[in-house]
C-alpha cells in the first residue's frame, strides 16, 4: 500500500476529471470554449463557497483549459497596491490571475484593481505633495479569478465588476464516494465501493475532508496489515478519530450538547456559545454551523442558536420539558 497521497498528484487536471458540482461545470465549459473560440480572456469570475469545495482547483483548471499562465496569492498578502501593480504588470495576454480570499484584501489594494479590471489599466500616483503626478500604465487583457469563502464581505464595486458568479454547494455522500475513489485510483490504494462510500457519507459534504479522511483511514489499515479498505475498516477507523455516521466530530457534538445541557436547547447568542464552548465567534460561524444546520440539527433565530428535535434524536438525548437526560451518560 503506497504512502504517498499528495493533495497536488490527487488535484484534477481538467474539468471532466472534477466531479460534482454539475450546472457549474456544464456553464463554467460553455464560458471557457466561447472565449477560446474569440480568442479573447475569459471575463472575471468569482467563485465563493465554504473551504475546502474546490474554488482554487476550479480555478487551475480554468487556466490549464485556456492554456494561459496562472499566478496565484491571496488577499492578505497584498498589503500593498504596489504588491498588486508589480504582479498585474508582469501578466501575459489572456494570463489568469487568482486571489484566494479576495474578501481579506485591503482597501486601498482593492481601488487599484477597479481600472485593471475594467479597462486594463493602471493608475498610479507618482511622488508625494505638489509634485505629485498621476501615471497611468496598460496592462495585457487578463482575468481575475477571486474566491472567497465569504461573499457578503466583499464591496458592491468590486463584487459587481466580475462577469461570471459561480456558487459551489456541498458534495453528496455519491460525489465524495466517487472523489475517495478517483484519489485512491490516482495514489493506487484498493479501496472497496463501501469503503469510500463509508468516507463520503462522514466527510460533512466536503472534498477536501474525504481526502484527509482517506488519508487517516489508510494510517489504520496500513498499521492493521489491510490490503483492501473496506466498510468495515473505514467504519473502525473513523470511530477511533470521534468521526460518527454523519461525519460529526466531538467539536460539533460539544456545541450542540452545550446549548441543550447548558441553555436548554436555545436560543442562545453566537458570542455566548463561543465563550461557553471555548472557540472563537468565526470558527463557530464558517467551520461548525453551516454542517450542522444543513444536517437540521441547527438553526438560527432573531434570537439566537436553537437545537432542533433531529439533534435531540442523533444524539440520543431524551428531552423533557426543559431538561435533557443523556442515556448514555448514566
Amino acid at each position: 500500500m503506497t504512502l504517498i497521497l499528495s493533495e497536488e498528484k490527487i488535484r484534477p487536471q481538467s474539468l471532466d476529471q472534477f466531479i460534482g458540482q454539475d450546472d457549474l461545470r456544464a456553464n463554467l465549459k460553455v464560458y471557457l470554449d466561447a472565449a477560446k473560440t474569440r480568442g479573447q480572456h475569459l471575463d472575471h469570475t468569482l467563485l465563493y463557497g465554504n473551504p475546502g469545495l474546490g474554488k482554487t482547483t476550479l480555478a487551475q483548471i480554468m487556466a490549464s483549459e485556456l492554456g494561459v499562465n496562472i499566478v496565484s496569492t491571496s488577499g492578505p498578502v497584498l498589503e500593498r497596491s504596489a504588491d498588486l501593480a508589480a504582479i498585474l504588470t508582469n501578466l501575459g495576454k489572456n494570463d489568469l490571475l487568482f486571489i484566494d480570499e479576495i474578501h481579506r484584501m485591503p482597501a486601498n489594494v482593492e481601488e487599484i484593481l477597479y481600472p485593471a479590471m475594467e479597462d486594463f489599466c493602471l493608475d498610479l500616483i507618482i511622488g508625494q505633495g505638489p509634485g505629485a503626478r498621476t501615471v497611468k500604465i496598460e496592462l495585457e487583457p487578463f482575468t481575475l479569478v477571486g474566491a472567497t469563502t465569504r461573499i457578503g464581505l466583499l464591496t458592491s464595486p468590486l463584487r459587481d465588476r466580475f462577469g461570471v458568479i459561480c456558487r459551489l454547494d456541498f458534495y453528496s455522500p455519491r460525489e465524495l464516494a466517487a472523489i475517495v475513489l478517483r484519489s485512491a485510483r490516482v495514489s493506487s490504494l484498493d479501496v472497496s465501493d463501501d469503503g469510500a462510500l463509508e468516507i463520503g457519507k462522514r466527510s460533512r459534504g466536503t472534498p477536501r475532508i474525504a481526502n484527509r479522511l482517506l488519508r487517516r483511514v489508510r494510517d489504520f489499515a496500513q498499521v492493521a496489515k489491510k490490503k483492501r479498505i473496506d466498510s468495515a475498516i473505514a467504519a473502525a477507523a473513523l470511530k477511533r478519530m470521534d468521526v460518527d455516521s454523519l461525519g460529526l466530530d466531538q467539536m460539533d457534538r460539544n456545541i450542540l450538547e452545550c446549548i441543550i445541557n447548558q441553555f436548554s436547547g436555545g436560543p442562545v447568542g453566537v458570542k455566548t456559545l463561543a465563550v461557553a464552548c471555548s472557540e472563537e465567534v468565526r470558527t463557530l460561524e464558517d467551520i461548525y454551523e453551516p454542517y450542522l444546520i444543513q444536517c437540521g440539527f441547527l438553526k438560527r433565530t432573531p434570537r439566537g442558536r436553537v437545537v432542533t428535535a433531529r439533534a435531540y434524536k442523533h444524539l440520543k438525548i431524551i428531552r423533557q420539558g426543559l431538561l435533557s437526560v443523556n442515556p448514555q451518560a448514566e
